[in-house]
């Protein structure tokens, strides 16, 4: 088969765990993705496809996940410092029989990342960091849970936040679902990033290029890399069964990034202008789109 996976016989059971036999199930789809992959596009390999025992797995992680944001939307305000905010993470999620996926990732010291005003992503939870009236906040959480990852990040504002700042909140989570209107089955991922881009720009802003979403479910980050600049009629072909985020990261100002943060992790708006980021987890099915986190 075109992904060098042995492929069952089609009476055989299916190579996805489902019981069924393979001519009732994937048959039809893999051929599908051969017959693309003959002409050229980039498709999925079985092994990013999850079943519907991983997509069961990956919602029960992601039901901590969205809990936890939203322990930390009902209790965040001004005085309140980005350590807190860690700690009710790491709380949430033990009691929860799961783990933080932050925590210890590549040398990641916190359970949560806590990106507030020009931060643009990956700002490290600390005593010092105390929330002000005004403040945006990205909060970003990945939760563990029986082997399964899930994923997703919301912006928060503090007390009485300035217009300016409250508009790109705003535009940055309209975005989230200009790009999931771009879901559907056998599309392209192109089109995603490409919708974000356009809408960005049409509301005076820009998108980062250096990050962006990620597959995710059985491993925490996963193919394909998921951009926000990308162009259309691009980038992996959306078979049902691929999961992955959609995570833009919309600037105020300029695009262009500041990575020199002394803790090697912060990143910043070079013209230190307000960055917004919002996070999705979803799966691609036969219809559309399910969300998973969020």
């Amino acid at each position: 088969m075109y992904d060098g996976m042995d492929s069952p016989g089609r009476n055989d059971p299916c190579w996805c765990g489902s019981g069924k036999k393979y001519k009732k199930c994937h048959w039809a789809e893999d051929e599908h993705l051969a017959e693309l992959d003959g002409k050229g596009l980039e498709v999925p390999p079985r092994s990013l496809l999850k079943s519907e025992a991983d997509i069961e797995g990956i919602q029960k992680s992601a039901e901590v996940n969205i809990g936890l944001l939203d322990y930390v939307g009902e209790h965040i305000k001004a005085g309140v410092s980005t350590a807190e905010i860690d700690k009710w993470v790491y709380d949430y999620t033990v009691a929860h029989d799961a783990i933080p996926a932050d925590l210890n990732y590549e040398g990641y010291p916190k359970s949560v990342c806590t990106s507030i005003n020009n931060v643009i992503c990956h700002g490290i939870p600390n005593d010092k960091t105390i929330l002000k009236d005004g403040d945006i906040i990205n909060v970003d959480a990945s939760t563990i849970k029986d082997g399964y990852f899930s994923d997703s990040s919301r912006m928060l504002c503090i007390g009485n936040v300035p217009e300016n700042a409250k508009r790109l909140v705003d535009v940055c989570h309209q975005a989230i679902q200009v790009g999931l209107d771009q879901v559907k089955p056998w599309g392209r991922l192109g089109d995603v990033g490409a919708a974000i881009n356009k809408f960005a720009k049409k509301n005076g802003y820009s998108v980062v290029a250096e990050y962006g979403g990620h597959g995710i479910g059985k491993e925490f980050h996963e193919d394909p890399f998921v951009s926000f600049v990308s162009r259309k009629n691009t980038g992996m072909v959306l078979a049902p069964g691929l999961v992955f985020t959609i995570e833009p990261m919309i600037n105020e100002g300029k695009p262009d990034i500041d990575d020199s943060d002394p803790d090697g992790w912060g990143v910043r708006t070079v013209d230190g202008k307000l960055s917004a980021q919002w996070e999705v987890q979803l799966e691609v099915t036969d219809n559309g789109y399910k969300l998973l986190s969020w």
